[in-house]
């Protein structure tokens, strides 16, 4: 009979004993989905950083809304490129309808401002010119649209685009349709583009052909008189 104490014999009996034992102390292969979705992991997630931008509303008629040219040519647009270009952060609204007068726009200003508004840019009253309409109505809807903005967000800034009349209206119209613009912007501390088209007068080149609108060159120039106001603001 063998002798189970051999030297030999010993170290062969250790060794598969500790074969055995690392055997069972292997990680199991099979996890259970149970396991997988308890086990902890680390998420690495990118945080993109969102600046919030302030608001422009250009609230107007065919003039505001580019009529007759691609949405890119208006001159809102145009003032959308020219911050962006400095760097500056704010987004234009462009709330131009065609055809609209002082009353339309005072129907609309409660659903324009469902946006918030940092700069309010009033641009009405050229149509009432056309249809001559009241200039007492065209006054008061006016001044009601700022109440309006006003009582919604006392913070925000306003801008008063003047209009002017043509002189075979008479001089007592073209004054006082005139004045109706300087004296709301004097009597809401607002600021003021003495005359939205300033530069086009006697220039038909400048129109899309009905002597009234703006083409794309000549929004070009209304974009410089309402930049001239509006660059203090921002």
């Amino acid at each position: 009979m063998m002798n189970l104490m051999h030297p030999s014999i010993l170290k062969l009996l250790l060794a598969t004993l500790f074969i055995m034992a690392s055997c069972n102390n292997t990680p199991k292969q099979n996890t259970s989905i149970k396991e997988v979705i308890e086990q902890p992991s680390i998420t690495i997630t990118e945080v993109k950083k969102t600046e919030k931008k302030k608001s422009i509303i250009f609230f107007g008629d065919s003039l505001t809304a580019g009529f007759g040219l691609d949405e890119e040519e208006s001159f809102p647009s145009l003032i959308q490129n020219r911050i962006d270009s400095l760097g500056l952060k704010y987004n234009v609204v462009n709330a131009g309808l065609s055809g609209e007068t002082s009353a339309g726009g005072k129907g609309r200003i409660e659903w324009v401002l469902n946006n918030p508004v940092d700069v309010f840019v009033l641009e009405l009253g050229a149509n009432d010119m056309l249809r001559g309409l009241s200039l007492t109505e065209t006054d008061k809807n006016l001044r009601d649209i700022l109440d309006v903005v006003k009582a919604q967000n006392s913070e925000a800034s306003i801008i008063v685009a003047g209009m002017e009349a043509p002189p075979n209206m008479g001089k007592d119209y073209v004054d006082n349709f005139k004045n109706i613009f300087h004296t709301i912007a004097k009597d809401y501390e607002a600021g003021l583009i003495p005359f939205l088209l300033a530069g086009l007068e006697g220039k038909p080149e400048m129109s899309i052909g009905d002597g009234k609108h703006p083409n794309a060159e000549g929004q070009k120039i209304v974009t410089e008189n309402v930049w001239n106001v509006l660059k203090a603001y921002l």
